[in-house]
């Protein structure tokens, strides 16, 4: 065998050994795709058996008649045994049908796509304040290690840990709104054009700029800047903090003794390398913390009466309404999951020594 025909068959290994590799990635990748998931959906099922609500009274009331009660609930399959109520539980869920809430007599998931727009933009909004300021804070507090500027951002941080978002939300209510007037009442919209206003994505900010209609862009940014300043300053709390660990790390690497050694600038050693490398971690840091916000903005819509998927599940558990309140934490489960998914994505995509592994 000649040596052309020897490197051919080599390389056509380490080829196939590559590809078998990405195929193991990949079933990897996909069975804790579907683990997580059917965790999800078991824990919801059995959390909504073990409340001591029944379903049926929450439809029918405590006076329905015994023999309209047992009709229901074999109706609703709840007189099978618990392994078929699950499996068949599993099979509604991936279809999308988390059955019809007793409070709004709508089906689950069209209650959902009404309220999940706004939690989704009052989080972006809170994740991209958090971003813009928490990344230069934490990069300003890694460069004066030790200083005013960094204690000074790290209590800023700290408080944003410690502080209940509700009371920091109460507070900023009466100052703001209350003696301020520099932000409008708690909800959404304006009455004024709750009924004139036509969305059409369901993000108010955009659709109102997308049509040009100012005065209703202005009275929606009255309405959510405070409360997404609220939920960014507790993003900006997390987000700062691990840029300057980040930056703490990229910092004491060789590189940057090297660039220092070549007569770079350190406004180019600081924003162009060390933080270039740090921006590889810090993008799941940023995902995570969006994901965050979009399931825990339940007390900030609480306050602020923002007709989000948490005001939503708030209101659904007051009412004994189950099919709601399971719906919605699946809905928001699959997007923390979904997110984290994406966050690994890009963080292999973006980090090299991930991909060579």
């Amino acid at each position: 065998m000649t040596l052309p025909e020897t490197s051919q068959m080599v390389a056509g290994r380490s080829k196939g050994a590559r590809a078998r590799g990405r195929a193991a990635i990949v079933a990897r990748f996909l069975v804790v795709i579907v683990t997580t998931y059917l965790g999800l959906l078991a824990v919801t099922f059995f959390i909504g058996r073990v409340i001591p609500i029944d379903p049926v009274l929450a439809v029918l009331g405590d006076r329905a008649p015994a023999h309209v009660v047992e009709r229901v609930r074999e109706e609703m399959g709840l007189n099978l045994p618990l392994y078929q109520q699950f499996f068949r539980y599993l099979g509604d869920a991936l279809q999308g049908n988390f059955g019809t809430s007793v409070l709004t007599t709508n089906p689950v998931m069209t209650d959902i796509r009404r309220v999940l727009p706004a939690t989704v933009e009052l989080a972006t909004l809170g994740t991209l304040i958090g971003s813009l300021i928490g990344v230069p804070l934490g990069v300003l507090a890694a460069v004066k290690r030790g200083s005013l500027i960094d204690q000074a951002v790290r209590i800023v941080g700290l408080i944003g840990y410690s502080v209940p978002i509700f009371w920091l939300a109460l507070l900023s209510l009466l100052l703001f709104y209350a003696q301020l007037r520099w932000v409008a009442f708690p909800g959404r919209i304006d009455v004024v054009y709750e009924y004139t206003f036509t969305p059409r994505t369901g993000l108010f900010l955009l659709d109102s700029l997308w049509q040009g209609q100012w005065d209703v862009f202005r009275d929606v940014f009255r309405h959510i800047i405070l409360p997404a300043s609220l939920l960014g300053y507790v993003s900006l709390a997390y987000i700062s903090r691990m840029t300057r660990n980040f930056m703490l790390n990229e910092l004491s690497q060789e590189y940057i003794v090297a660039a220092r050694a070549k007569g770079l600038s350190e406004t180019r050693i600081i924003w162009f390398h060390a933080l270039r490398n740090a921006a590889v971690p810090l993008v799941t840091v940023i995902a995570l913390s969006y994901a965050s916000l979009l399931e825990g903005s339940v007390l900030t819509e609480t306050v602020f009466a923002w007709p989000g998927i948490g005001l939503y599940i708030t209101n659904s558990l007051q009412n004994a309404d189950m099919n709601a309140v399971l719906g919605g934490t699946i809905v928001i489960g699959s997007i923390f999951i979904a997110i984290n998914i994406l966050s690994d994505i890009l963080y292999r995509t973006l980090d090299p020594r991930t991909r060579a592994r």
